[in-house]
């Protein structure tokens, strides 16, 4: 791929692609998940924008495994959560999309979509539940987007909620911020400053605690409303722009992140805890395509072509990953509830699917090859494409999305579309830009992917809408 010369580039420069590995890391490590909100996989300098600067979380890359095909669970924000949270593909939660799953111009929807869930139900047993259930301490500080209440937060196995509920974006990134789960703080203060300054806080007093934590940090930024910290916008505008990456507001936001999430990485090395703490870097999916540019991956935000389902993914566990090294097969963030579990000793639920792979064999060797064959995305929904048109390059524009499921198997993605069972096939290893649809010439490899997609839906009672709607109009 374009970027990855970039990043082994950065590596050399660090000195991060030499040392041994320490095969006997501390037991029960700490776990810090950070979760960027519509950051792209090319919104870093580590892995290519020409605009952005992002120099703590490419130092923090630096520092650790690299996978270069990771995957949000979804093409949007509140099902990648869901199933982050409960470990479970999407048609086992009912979270498919955000709000409605009747989005846009009910004259162009041909179909009549599968109604969606806007709350993970109450009796999942959460990733929070499972790691609580084995004394660690569960903090939540950010975006929920999954419920309140019984279904909020502190419902769900965390301790401590710090701004968490049902919206999915903040009402002001300045104080006063109009969140009844974040009490305000002086007139001005900056939403991630204190976000990032509540996580440095918690990590500080979990020192001497005595009990290993969980820190889940879903961060509001880099959702809009695009409202940058002005000293960050002053130096973007200053600054020249990118042959792709222009927008200085979105600079500013993405800068103004990679800042502040300075404050988390160093209070775990002030604290002498990073050596026992598993770190996560990623994104709920991809960029804002009227905001920013994932080129060479096609779409963005809300499509599931690589642009809207491709994010950035590092993982950093002292003693057990090695600075630099990568991970190339497919993974998908659910991962990361089997993954946390076994590092952290603790039992899995018996009351329900457990769909991810546990990690742990690549974090100790990036060449270890997983078990499963495929994995897999279902979106029966609609999702309009952006205001202006932007963005509207989905299999039937104006759409981003129109109901559909995807599974991703070697090298080899297929996308089958429910309105008319066409599909695509690409090959990305040697198309990532999914420019050149295989499914007439391998026809075999198609026929053989849509059986296992098939196979799978049924696996999971997914839903497939085939109900005509009366109000379309073909256009």
């Amino acid at each position: 791929m374009r970027w990855m010369p970039l990043i082994v580039a950065v590596f050399v420069s660090m000195g991060c692609l030499s040392g041994p590995v320490d095969a006997h890391a501390a037991e029960r490590p700490n776990f810090v998940f950070i979760i960027a909100d519509d950051l792209g996989y090319a919104d870093l300098g580590v892995t290519g924008s020409d605009y952005y600067r992002t120099p703590n979380i490419d130092r923090f890359a630096g520092q650790s495994l690299v996978f270069t095909a990771g995957y949000a669970n979804c093409a949007n924000c509140a099902p990648t959560r869901a199933a982050l949270i409960s470990g479970m593909y999407a048609p086992r939660t009912g979270v498919y999309t955000v709000k409605d799953s009747a989005r846009g111009k009910a004259s162009g929807r041909m179909l009549i979509p599968t109604p969606n869930k806007t709350e993970l139900a109450a009796e999942v047993v959460t990733i929070a539940e499972v790691l609580k259930s084995a004394g660690y301490t569960t903090a939540h500080m950010g975006k929920w987007h999954l419920g309140d209440g019984a279904t909020g937060p502190t419902g769900q196995g965390f301790d401590i909620n710090i701004a968490g509920n049902i919206a999915g974006h903040p009402a002001s990134y300045f104080s006063p911020y109009r969140n009844k789960n974040l009490a305000d703080g002086p007139k001005g203060e900056y939403l991630t400053d204190r976000l990032t300054r509540e996580a440095a806080d918690f990590i500080a007093n979990q020192k001497d605690a005595g009990k290993p934590f969980y820190l889940y940090l879903p961060l509001y930024t880099v959702h809009t409303p695009m409202q940058p910290h002005p000293e960050l916008l002053e130096k973007a505008a200053a600054r020249a722009k990118g042959e792709r990456h222009k927008n200085e507001k979105y600079a500013a936001m993405v800068e103004g992140m990679d800042k502040y999430l300075g404050r988390v990485f160093d209070a775990l090395d002030e604290h002498g805890l990073t050596d026992n703490t598993v770190v996560v870097f990623t994104s709920d999916n991809g960029g804002h395509g009227g905001l920013t540019d994932q080129h060479p991956l096609r779409g963005t935000k809300g499509m599931f072509y690589e642009g809207g389902i491709r994010v950035p993914l590092f993982v950093r566990y002292p003693g057990v990953t090695k600075a630099g090294a990568t991970v190339d097969q497919p993974v998908v963030l659910l991962d990361f509830y089997p993954t946390f579990a076994e590092l952290a000793g603790a039992k899995l639920p018996t009351t329900q699917p457990v769909d991810g792979e546990s990690l742990v064999p690549q974090l100790k060797d990036p060449e270890q090859a997983l078990k499963r064959d495929a994995i897999f995305f279902h979106f029966p929904a609609y999702l309009q494409g952006y205001s202006g048109g932007e963005g509207a390059e989905a299999h039937r524009p104006p759409w981003r999305a129109t109901p559909c499921s995807v599974i991703r198997s070697g090298d080899w993605k297929l996308i089958e579309y429910f309105e008319t069972g066409q599909v695509e096939l690409f090959n990305l290893a040697k198309d990532v830009g999914e420019q050149d649809d295989l499914s007439g010439r391998h026809k075999d490899k198609a026929d053989t992917l849509l059986k296992r997609l098939r196979d799978w839906r049924a696996a999971t009672d997914a839903p497939v809408p085939t109900e005509r709607n009366p109000q379309y109009k073909g256009d």
